[in-house]
């Protein structure tokens, strides 16, 4: 096994692994409910989406693991399952099997330009210093996600002068109820054991407010060890695409342009994401080193671990689909593992196993309450902001895209848009210094498709 994974090559251990797949697990480990929630909206059984966020994550995790041998896990993208119910089922009318559909061919079409380079292509594209931002602005982004599900900041409506209307803006909590209050004492234990370099820190923080949070109320002891009333709504959505409503009648009633354009943007959103997961983790701490980088872009087959690590990600996406639920995509959350020590696949097979493992004891793994997780997230934001450092903030042509990348990346609450700001305002400023030729085609290309992508989602809206 570690000749198989390279755990001694790679600096790491076993019981290193092992943390770092538990710690992983239990940050992501929210989407077995979130998923199932929100495709729920799109008329699909709740238990049959449960068990196919299982699989698709157990599997897609897998091959992340045992064929590109890296510590990322891959599940249901979130933001690309709200796309799915709220906008192409909810909003523009599409039957979910018919959305399945869609994000099975994403897949093929992710596999495709995976194995043409494209992808690769992409990531090469991408000037240094937007690396940089992404990297960072992923660590905020996955900040906000901690302190916003640790519920430190409320919404509050406010009309003091200088906001207009009656608008809802940010405020910090009181900190007044137990859940804030248990993710303050989570995030102090997590920071403290790390001041002392306690090994698998953010692991013993998770399982601490989890604990703490049964008396406080906010963690629930399940009534039951085992539960398998979930299995018998997965037939209701498995390879439920292959039926009369799904690719059958995916373009049939002039919808084929609606459909071609929803497709793209599923694909154009899981690629950019999962490129900037890789980026703002994977070459930060070596995963992807310079050896991996000139085999990458010497080799005409598969052959580096990035080539692997795309290929497994592509996928994951229609294997998900079959399974019956959206797009799955490499995880951000894979940062938490990763910055434990996590270096090998070993570790991504230990999540996947932990999955597998839910699937009769949801009740027990489902214990931990977001606000035990959430300062593990905040913790990794901390970390990962390391790469702006690199940014030279004081020439204002790298300063301006650097920037947008990483507060749109942050407010707007997405990868994806984060990195189409920046795309736009590099243009911006190499063409205003007459530098336009610097601007890779790729970038071009890309920052075209977003800006068509921005309209089309701008009349769909209007209309």
């Amino acid at each position: 096994m570690d000749k198989f994974f390279g755990i001694t090559q790679s600096g790491s251990t076993i019981r290193t692994e092992i943390i770092a797949g538990f710690t992983t697990f239990f940050t992501m480990a929210y989407i077995i409910f979130v998923n199932p929630g929100i495709l729920e909206s799109a008329g699909m059984n709740w238990g049959g989406v449960f068990v196919a966020t299982i699989l698709a994550t157990a599997v897609g995790t897998l091959i992340m693991g045992l064929v590109a041998r890296v510590p990322f896990a891959v599940a249901p993208g979130m933001g690309l399952n709200a796309f799915f119910a709220y906008s192409v089922c909810l909003g523009l009318g599409f039957h979910w099997r018919e959305a399945l559909a869609m994000v099975f061919i994403c897949g093929i079409i992710n596999v495709i330009i995976t194995v043409t380079k494209l992808r690769k292509a992409i990531i090469k594209s991408i000037p240094k210093s937007l690396q940089l931002a992404i990297g960072g602005g992923i660590g905020l982004f996955i900040a906000y996600i901690g302190i916003k599900n640790a519920g430190f900041i409320n919404f509050v409506a406010t009309s003091d002068g200088f906001t207009p209307g009656n608008e809802a803006v940010p405020a910090l909590t009181y900190f007044g109820s137990e859940g804030p209050l248990l993710a303050l004492i989570g995030l102090v234990i997590i920071v403290v054991l790390m001041m002392l370099k306690i090994k698998g820190a953010m692991l013993i923080g998770i399982i601490a407010a989890t604990i703490i949070g049964i008396p406080m109320g906010v963690t629930k002891v399940p009534e039951k060890l085992f539960d398998l009333s979930a299995l018998s709504g997965f037939s209701e959505v498995s390879f439920a695409f292959f039926g009369e409503i799904g690719i059958a009648s995916l373009f049939n009633d002039g919808r084929a342009i609606i459909a071609l354009i929803i497709i793209f943007a599923f694909s154009l959103t899981d690629t950019f994401d999962t490129i900037g997961t890789f980026i703002g983790t994977g070459r930060k701490t070596g995963i992807f080193d310079a050896n991996d980088e000139r085999a990458m872009n010497e080799s005409k087959g598969f052959k580096s671990k990035m080539d692997k690590a795309l290929f497994a990600d592509s996928t994951a996406t229609s294997i998900g689909a079959l399974f019956g639920t959206s797009n799955a995509t490499t995880y951000i959350e894979s940062a938490s593992g990763i910055n434990e020590g996590g270096r090998t696949g070993f570790t991504s097979v230990v999540v996947a196993a932990l999955f597998l493992i839910c699937l009769p004891l949801v009740s027990l793994f489902g214990m931990a309450p977001a606000q035990a997780t959430a300062p593990a997230l905040i913790i990794v934001g901390i970390m990962m902001a390391e790469s702006f450092k690199g940014i030279r903030w004081d020439e204002l042509d790298e300063a301006i895209p650097a920037f947008f990348t990483v507060t749109i990346m942050t407010f707007a609450y997405n990868i994806s848009y984060g990195i189409a700001a920046g795309f736009f305002f590099y243009i911006i400023v190499k063409l205003c210094n007459r530098k336009i030729k610097d601007v890779h085609p790729i970038i071009i290309g890309a920052s075209i498709l977003f800006l068509l992508y921005f309209v089309l989602m701008a009349i769909n809206r209007l209309g």
